[in-house]
């Protein structure tokens, strides 16, 4: 990956345009480490984790063999974990216990998963992660599905604004209120189900634009959002995959194109975290 494939965040880190998703990567380990080790020699760096996926062990020793390999370097890797919802009240411990599950000796990001509202802990569990970034063991604090009333929250009480808010996004659901707030803020927008889990890959505004590219309607979906300034971490256990979605970060769609791809309606399709866990 060149300059021109990362993005800077506010805290100064460059982070790669295009990661690899490991959720329900929950199969055997074996399995988990030869798709990463696989991922690394196509040319990923950014490798996103949680608490909650039960396979940070898988994905740290992944990368500890591809760096003790010579693959790569633990600096050009950017990798992430995040905080679940049950660890709110013991942030630090818990990020302790990813760390040493992961095997390494800093994280990237780590993020609060969910802010979970009605609990109300998750300013607290945020400012403990400032903490650990200014002790040098996490280089950016960020979070996932937080809305603009907790991120507000989160930057009164603390004055750090999230580096990332990592959200479910894709065509047809590209939440633009909130990428306008993040602009506004100096925040990254992350787009979790980059591909809409496959509901949105047969919309014509895709795949008429995906024959004009001699692309795949993946790859469309995906470079839809790139051109918007989103990440995207498409996640996958098929070895295949894994080059055609890194194969987005080469389509260049016009402005026509975007405006098209933007005017597909589509719909939410997993919690409201203004509701969710309840």
């Amino acid at each position: 990956m060149g300059a021109a494939d990362h993005f800077e965040l506010n805290s100064g880190a460059s982070m790669p345009r295009l990661g690899l998703g490991t959720y329900k990567l929950d199969g055997p380990a074996s399995e988990t480490v030869a798709l990463i080790r696989r991922a690394i020699e196509l040319g990923y760096r950014h490798f996103d984790t949680a608490s909650l996926y039960g396979n940070e062990e898988a994905v740290g020793q992944a990368l500890i063999d591809a760096t003790r390999a010579g693959d790569v370097t633990r600096e050009e890797l950017f990798v992430t974990s995040k905080l679940w919802n049950d660890d709110q009240l013991r942030a630090a411990e818990a990020f302790g216990e990813s760390l040493k599950r992961l095997g390494l000796d800093y994280l990237d990001l780590f993020m609060v998963h969910w802010p979970w509202p009605q609990n109300g802990t998750y300013v607290d569990a945020y400012r403990a992660l400032i903490e650990a970034r200014d002790r040098g063991d996490i280089v950016s604090v960020g979070v996932a599905n937080f809305y603009e009333e907790t991120l507000d929250a989160l930057i009164d009480a603390t004055g750090v604004a999230p580096a990332v808010n990592q959200v479910e996004l894709h065509t047809g659901f590209t939440q633009p209120e909130l990428r306008a707030y993040h602009s506004e803020h100096g925040i990254l927008t992350e787009a979790w189900a980059p591909l809409g889990r496959g509901e949105i890959l047969g919309e014509p505004a895709i795949t008429e634009t995906a024959k004009a590219y001699d692309a795949t309607p993946g790859q469309i979906a995906l470079a839809h959002l790139l051109a918007h300034g989103i990440s995207v971490i498409p996640k996958t256990a098929n070895p295949e995959r894994l080059v055609e979605n890194f194969g987005a970060l080469d389509i260049t769609l016009s402005d026509n194109e975007v405006a098209r791809l933007d005017a597909v309606q589509g719909r939410r399709q997993s919690n409201d975290p203004r509701t969710f866990p309840g």
